[in-house]
């Protein structure tokens, strides 16, 4: 089993283009396209039914690269992520395009007063 710390840029990329491939293949597409629809636009729907999808697809593909698919394994890989995304543009891209999936876009009005 392949330690947190021993994770490459390369590997965490491959890693995430892994993930977004299976997320859009045919075989889970249709599945978060309708659990996406039956969460509607509610925050709370969206994490108790699309985000568990996105993390178990995350959970079977860092197995496959020799990290733990358990639930700390899922939190140290995201970790290693988010550190990884700070310095690399490609690892921040991929990982805000899984972000997609479950979280929606959010626009800031520029009519909001930020004068305080």
């Amino acid at each position: 089993m392949a330690s947190p710390q021993s994770v490459t840029v390369d590997q965490v990329r491959l890693i995430l283009s892994e993930v977004i491939e299976a997320l859009e293949s045919p075989d889970y597409a249709p599945k978060l396209d309708e659990a996406k629809e039956a969460a509607g636009n509610e925050m709370l729907k969206m994490m108790q039914i699309v985000f568990p999808m996105v993390v178990q697809i995350e959970m079977e593909t860092i197995k496959r690269h020799g990290l733990s698919n358990s639930r700390e394994g899922i939190v140290q890989f995201t970790q290693i992520v988010r550190e990884m995304e700070r310095a690399d543009n490609e690892v921040a891209r991929l990982h805000a395009q899984i972000r997609a999936h479950y979280l929606p876009p959010v626009s800031i009005s520029s009519t909001v007063d930020t004068s305080l």
